[in-house]
C-alpha cells in the first residue's frame, strides 16, 4: 500500500512533468525558428540596404561590383539577382513598384530561400539565401532547450519524489498506527503535519484512538464494577448456604437473607439489562405530548405500600396538568427510579414529595443528602454506591445512571441539589410542547 501511494503520486507528477516539458520545447522550437527567421530576414535586408546605394550611384557598373562580391556571397551562400522581380510575391512587387524594400521567402529553382530587395530605379537588386542555412544558426538553441529540459524534467523528478514521500510518510504512519490499533494495542499519537487534509486526518485518528482508550477503559471499569456487585450478593448467599448446611444458622434466618440477596441480585441485573438496552442501536423513545401529572400520581400510587412499610411519608404535589414532550413509560421508569432511591435512604419518620409542574418533575426526600463534591458524579454507575454502600441503604449503584440515560434519550437533562441531612432535590426537565410553552409566556 505504502509503495503504491507513493509510486502513483511520483507517476502522477512525473507524467505531468513530462507534458510540461514537451510543451515548452515545443514552444520552444517554434519561437525559436521564427526568431531565427526573422534575424535571418534582417540581415539580407542590412547588407541589402548596405548595397543598393552603391548601385543606385553606378548605374554602369552595377554588374562588375556585384562581380566583384560575389566570392563574399558565396561564403554565405547567397546569391544575387537583378530585375527579376516578378519572381517575388505579389505582396512584394507592389512595395518594389512604391519604391519601398521588401523582404521574405520564395522557392527558386525548386530551393526554398529567404529574399530581401530594394528597387534600383530602374531595375531591382534581389539577395537571396536558402532557408536551409537557417539550421545551422538554430540548431545551438534547440540543443540549450534540451539541454534545459532535460535538467528541468531532472530537477522536477527528485522534487516529484521528495513530495510523493512527504504526503506518503503521514499516510504510512497513520496505517501503521491503525494496524496497531487492530492488533490490540494502544498507539502513540502519530504528529500532526503535512498538508491541510492529512493534519485533519491524524488529528481525527489521535482523536479516535483517544475515544477509544476512553470508552475502553469505561468499559473496563464498568466490568470491574459490575463483577464486584455480583460477587457480593453471591457470596453471602453462598456463605449462607454452607452455613445452613453446617447447621450453625438458624434455617429461616438465612433464607430471609438468601432472599433479600437474590433480589439484590435479581435488581442489579435488571439495571444491567436496562443500560444495555439503552447501549443498543436500536434503543429508542417514542415521544409524545404527555401530563406528567399523571405519571407523578401513578408512580406514587406504586409506591404507597412500599413508603408505608418504611414509615416514609410519600405524596405526589401537582397544580393542574404539567405536559411535557417526552415518552411516558420512560418517565415512569425515570420517577419510579428516583422514587425508589429517596424512599431508601429516607429514615423513618421522613418525607418523600413528586413535584410536576410543565416540562419539569422534581423528587424532593429529606434523607441524609449528598456532599457537594458527590453531586457532579451523582449519575456515575456504581459511584454512590462505592461512595456510601457501607453507611447507608443504597442500591445496585445503576439507578441514577439508567435516570439520566432516559432523561438524555428523551431529550432532556437531570441534575441534583441537597442541603445534606435536611434536603435532598433530583429535577428532571424535560421539553415543553410549543402550544404550552406559549400559554405560560401568556400567563
Amino acid at each position: 500500500m505504502r509503495g503504491g501511494l507513493r509510486s502513483r503520486l511520483f507517476q502522477a507528477i512525473g507524467v505531468v512533468v513530462l507534458i510540461c516539458v514537451a510543451l515548452t520545447i515545443g514552444l520552444g522550437l517554434v519561437l525559436t525558428r521564427r526568431a531565427v527567421q526573422k534575424a535571418t530576414l534582417q540581415d539580407l535586408a542590412h547588407q541589402v540596404d548596405l548595397i543598393a546605394p552603391s548601385l543606385r550611384n553606378s548605374v554602369a557598373s552595377a554588374k562588375n561590383s556585384l562581380e566583384q562580391l560575389t566570392p563574399y556571397f558565396k561564403q554565405q551562400h547567397e546569391q544575387w539577382l537583378t530585375n527579376q522581380a516578378e519572381l517575388l510575391p505579389t505582396r512584394a512587387q507592389d512595395r518594389l513598384a512604391h519604391l519601398l524594400p521588401a523582404q521574405g521567402t520564395i522557392d527558386y529553382n525548386g530551393v526554398a530561400e529567404y529574399f530581401a530587395a530594394q528597387p534600383l530605379n530602374p531595375g531591382t537588386f534581389i539577395l537571396l539565401r536558402p532557408q536551409s542555412t537557417a539550421g545551422a544558426r538554430w540548431s545551438p538553441y534547440i540543443w540549450g532547450l534540451l539541454i534545459a529540459a532535460g535538467a528541468g524534467g531532472l530537477l522536477a523528478a527528485i522534487a516529484a519524489l521528495l513530495l510523493a514521500r512527504r504526503i506518503s510518510r503521514p499516510v504510512d504512519r497513520i496505517a501503521a498506527a491503525a494496524r496497531s490499533l487492530t492488533r490490540g494495542t494502544h498507539p502513540e499519537p502519530v504528529p500532526v503535519e503535512g498538508a491541510a487534509e492529512i493534519a485533519t486526518l491524524a488529528i481525527a485518528f489521535n482523536d479516535l484512538v483517544e475515544q477509544l482508550q476512553r470508552a475502553q477503559e469505561a468499559e473496563r471499569n464498568f466490568l470491574l464494577s459490575v463483577s464486584h456487585e455480583l460477587k457480593t450478593p453471591l457470596t453471602a448467599i453462598r456463605g449462607y448456604a454452607e452455613a445452613v448446611q453446617d447447621g450453625v444458622v438458624d434455617p429461616r434466618e438465612a433464607a430471609a437473607t438468601v432472599t433479600a440477596e437474590a433480589r439484590r441480585l435479581e435488581r442489579l441485573v435488571k439495571d444491567l439489562l436496562d443500560l444495555a438496552r439503552m447501549n443498543r442501536t436500536d434503543f429508542s423513545v417514542h415521544n409524545a405530548e404527555i401530563d406528567l401529572a399523571e405519571v407523578v400520581e401513578d408512580a406514587v400510587r406504586r409506591y404507597q405500600p412500599q413508603a408505608a412499610g418504611f414509615g416514609v411519608s410519600l405524596h405526589a404535589v401537582t397544580d393542574g396538568p404539567a405536559p411535557a414532550d417526552a415518552d411516558a413509560d420512560r418517565v415512569l421508569q425515570v420517577v419510579s427510579n428516583l422514587v425508589e432511591n429517596a424512599l431508601r435512604l429516607t429514615q423513618p419518620g421522613g418525607e418523600v414529595r413528586v413535584v410536576a409542574a410543565p416540562g419539569e418533575l422534581r423528587v424532593e426526600d429529606t434523607g441524609p443528602g449528598l456532599l457537594e463534591s458527590d453531586r457532579e458524579r451523582a449519575f456515575d454507575r456504581f459511584y454512590l454506591h462505592e461512595r456510601y454502600g457501607r453507611e447507608r441503604p443504597v442500591g445496585t449503584g445503576l439507578g441514577l445512571a439508567i435516570v439520566k440515560e432516559l432523561t438524555l434519550a428523551m431529550g432532556g437533562s437531570v441534575d441534583v441539589e441537597s442541603r445534606p441531612g435536611e434536603l435532598t432535590v433530583f429535577t428532571v426537565r424535560l421539553r415543553t410542547p410549543v402550544a404550552a410553552r406559549e400559554e405560560l409566556v401568556a400567563q
